[in-house]
């Protein structure tokens, strides 16, 4: 039985919003309680490991469980962005190039090694581990690539976010109307969701004088907990109304 959601719209949503609070609830760590990029990656990746051990030894799809560990590879993500960017001196453009060739490489040993990148056959250990990693990396190259995009290219935290926007909107067309791989399409998706989730992250909390809204790394931090747990409820009752209905139909 697969541990992982369905793809849906909802799914996609919910994507958006977790990595959006990951950016947040990162800096809220790292930044606004100045506890430092290193201590906040090696705190927020011990939080990550520990969730990710609790999905792998599940049984079943936890909708609860797994956005939790979303959300730790999110924050996980910013902070280790942050550190190779800011701590290590290495600059956006090169700690993305990099990101980008360590994410090529996990995709590619995983298509070599099992034959195919999709989502939806993924039962074993070792395609749930690869597929975690993968989350992981391209959630920490979204947000050197959002930063990038904000500071260095001179698009400003909207402008990213537009561009990010546009790029998914694309996407999506392609995958309507295009005979294009599934399977490439979500994968796209997947990572050009984490740089609309860190601009949209710094939109919600940088000053007016720096184009976002001002509403600081805690208040967003409590606005996206409470729309991501109302999302989370609603999928856990939806599945429990599923498992409940479904034996009746089989009588």
């Amino acid at each position: 039985m697969s541990k992982l959601p369905q793809i849906t719209a909802f799914f996609w949503i919910m994507k958006i919003c977790a990595t959006t609070l990951g950016e947040t609830a990162g800096d809220l760590l790292s930044m606004t309680l100045n506890v430092g990029y290193a201590i906040s990656s090696m705190i927020l990746i011990g939080v990550f490991l520990v969730t990710l051990v609790t999905q792998l030894i599940s049984k079943s799809y936890n909708p609860l469980l797994y956005w939790t560990v979303i959300l730790s590879t999110s924050t996980a993500g910013t902070t280790m962005s942050d550190f190779m960017d800011r701590t290590l001196g290495l600059g956006y453009a090169t700690g993305t190039t990099i990101l980008v060739t360590i994410l090529l490489a996990i995709l590619t040993f995983w298509r070599f090694s099992v034959g195919s990148l999709s989502v939806n056959n993924i039962k074993t250990p070792k395609v749930e581990l690869l597929y975690w990693i993968t989350i992981l990396f391209s959630n920490t190259l979204g947000t050197a690539l959002g930063d990038f995009l904000a500071d260095t290219s001179g698009l400003g935290f909207a402008g990213g976010s537009l561009l990010i926007a546009a790029l998914l909107a694309l996407v999506l067309a392609a995958h309507y109307y295009t005979k294009i791989s599934p399977v490439l399409l979500f994968w796209i998706a997947f990572v050009l969701t984490r740089p609309f989730g860190a601009t949209l992250g710094d939109v919600l909390t940088k000053s007016h004088e720096k184009g976002g809204l001002n509403f600081g790394t805690i208040g967003s931090s409590i606005v996206l907990v409470s729309i991501l747990g109302v999302c989370i409820l609603f999928t856990a009752l939806k599945q429990r109304r599923l498992i409940v209905v479904t034996p009746s139909n089989d009588e």
